[in-house]
């Protein structure tokens, strides 16, 4: 059961008897009714009903006023029979119709997605949003936008300047149509910047909403065609919509034509590989009509008239050449011969340049920490905000912008109008290359930067390890109780009969049963102090392997002791060095006072 959007309570009620039913009708069969009426032609401006004339319910649900707008679009019609991508490639048509670019694809898919988690009672279908971005663009120019959607190089409609079309003063200080006097239409789904100034959305979640980027623009769309709690399975309520977008009941053929022919099958294709459409655009002929409007019906509620989506077309040729780009093009919304060009907008860049050092050095496989900025400045000196700007990696070389992993991404001016480039890695490939930044839809304006990858500084062999711990001199260690140790124990490290250096050595005493030696009686080594201690850590082997231990003292006790010699390098047998502490030698007696008798005194 669909849900219900609040305000409306009523419409509970309603959707159960009299005509409410047929909000139940699907699109699918909504869309198939048009395209039996439309197969009977394939040339614009039908003579078939249009849609909704011969249905039954509240025809109240199509739009009664127009307003002011360009009203253009591409009429071609889709064939009549859907394209196999499968056939052999000699039997493939020459266009293939049903090949949609693929990140144009994916922004309808993700919008519908997006309208369906926000506003699940609309029932928006991605195949309407293709269908309006094919008549509206030729979807994006056959999918001439970069990796992050946003268009190669403009889409703009024709000036609204009242010279056949609507007369639409500038209300977005040319930052998006580049004309501070009179505004145009602008990007592939076609906003005028009032409307884009109400419904733009932020379609790519990188925080900005842009109508010349597809996934923010077919956002923002799906929105529209939504708005006034829409249904768009009821087949009076997708005509409202569409009808919303331009008011021409061959438009709303045309759309509705390409919907279904979508909904039959489509596949992807690469970018800039979508087919371009054959027919010129053309302007709907509309009939005077008031300018009232009936929020929710035919228009989003708060609209002004001119308002919508539809307000301006862009007058591109196939192939995105504009009008006048041949002979007998005429542009019905240019300027007049001799007529001055607009005022520049105070944000129209006029300079580029470096903010950040013009070198930058990495060592391979990091990250480059100094980030690349540039500055972009209008005519008068002031920055420039909200200003496309490309970073591009030229040259032989593995790095990447973080950001999708490619050679070149795009960024916008802050506040201060500064653009700041994504994080750039800088790959395993040593050498150098040029970073170049560009003003997008200013080509001459450029700075480059320098960048560098060297090749990490080699990391010392380790130090072989010790496979066995000797005493080079065998003399046996004996003293008396009491006294010292003559000779002093040398340590020697090896490794298959080859000295090692700096091997970490412990020195123990332990009793002959290999207990701990203790006391003042045990044999013993004196700290910095002179105090005893039993133990000797953080010794190591010199340049020879060799460690010279300090001076043993004996101790009291006599007795039978050793010497435990070991490294904490694994698999290395400790040293045992035999201790022997003798008694000390008895002194004799001293001489009696007493005279000794002479033999011949006895």
């Amino acid at each position: 059961m669909r849900r219900y959007r609040g305000r409306h309570a009523a419409a509970k009620s309603a959707e159960f008897t009299g005509p409410r039913l047929r909000r139940g009708v699907s699109t699918a069969a909504v869309a198939a009714a048009a395209m039996a009426a439309l197969t009977a032609s394939q040339a614009p401006g039908l003579n078939a009903a249009s849609p909704g004339e011969d249905d039954e319910g509240p025809q109240s649900e199509a739009p009664r006023a127009e307003g002011p707008g360009d009203d253009s679009y591409h009429t071609e019609l889709p064939p009549l029979e859907s394209p196999d991508p499968q056939r052999p490639d000699g039997d493939k048509p020459e266009k293939d119709d049903a090949g949609i670019p693929a990140t144009v694809l994916d922004a309808y898919k993700k919008a519908e997605d997006a309208v369906a988690a926000s506003d699940g009672s609309c029932e928006l279908p991605w195949e309407l949003l293709a269908a309006i971005g094919k008549v509206e663009s030729g979807q994006a120019r056959g999918g001439a936008v970069d990796s992050e959607g946003t268009t190669v190089e403009p889409i703009l409609g024709p000036v609204l300047n009242g010279k056949g079309f609507a007369k639409i003063e500038d209300t977005d200080r040319g930052v998006y149509d580049g004309n501070a006097t009179y505004d145009r239409a602008v990007g592939p789904m076609q906003f005028i910047p009032s409307t884009w100034a109400r419904w733009g959305a932020d379609g790519n979640g990188d925080g900005r909403k842009d109508p010349n980027n597809v996934f923010d623009a077919a956002l923002a769309a799906g929105e529209y065609l939504c708005a006034g709690e829409r249904d768009l399975s009821a087949k009076a309520e997708l005509d409202s919509a569409i009808l919303s977008y331009n008011r021409s009941q061959d438009y709303l053929r045309t759309v509705l034509s390409w919907f279904e022919f979508y909904r039959s099958g489509v596949h992807e294709v690469p970018d800039g590989e979508g087919p371009l459409p054959e027919t010129p655009r053309e302007r709907t002929d509309r009939p005077s009509s008031p300018v009232g409007k009936d929020p929710g019906k035919d228009e989003p509620e708060g609209d002004k008239p001119g308002d919508k989506p539809g307000g301006g077309k862009p007058g591109d040729k196939p192939g995105g050449e504009e009008p006048g780009d041949k002979p007998g093009d005429e542009d019905p919304g240019g300027d007049e011969p001799g007529e001055e060009d607009p005022t520049p907008s105070p944000d129209t860049p006029a300079e580029l340049e470096r903010v950040s050092a013009e070198k930058a050095t990495v060592t391979a496989g990091d990250e480059f920490t100094d980030v690349f900025r540039t500055k972009v400045t209008d005519e008068r000196g002031e920055v420039a905000r909200d200003v496309r700007v490309r970073y591009v990696i030229d040259g032989e070389t593995e790095a990447r912008f973080a950001k999708d992993d490619a050679q070149r991404a795009t960024t916008t001016t802050d506040q201060k109008g500064v653009a700041t480039a994504p994080p750039l890695l800088a790959g395993e490939q040593a050498g150098s290359f040029t970073v170049r930044a560009e003003v997008v839809e200013h080509d001459e304006l450029t700075a480059e930067f320098t960048a560098t990858v060297e090749e990490p500084e080699p990391e010392p062999e380790p130090e072989p390890e010790p496979d066995e711990l000797t005493r080079p001199d065998k003399t046996p260690m004996t003293a008396v109780a009491g006294g010292a140790f003559a000779e002093r124990v040398t340590v020697q490290a090896t490794r298959e009969g080859e000295a090692v250096a700096e091997t970490p050595v412990t020195a123990t005493l332990v009793t002959e049963d290999g207990k701990p030696a203790e006391g003042a009686d045990a044999p013993f080594f004196e700290d910095s102090e002179g105090n005893p201690v039993h133990s000797l850590e953080g010794r190591q082997t010199g340049p020879k392997g060799q460690l010279t231990l300090p001076q043993l003292y004996a101790g009291e006790l006599a007795g039978k002791y050793q010497l435990r010699i070991t490294t904490d390098v694994a698999d290395v047998d400790p040293l045992l060095v035999d201790l022997e502490v003798t008694k000390r030698q008895e002194e004799p007696a001293p001489p009696s006072d007493s005279p000794t008798p002479s033999p011949s005194s006895s």
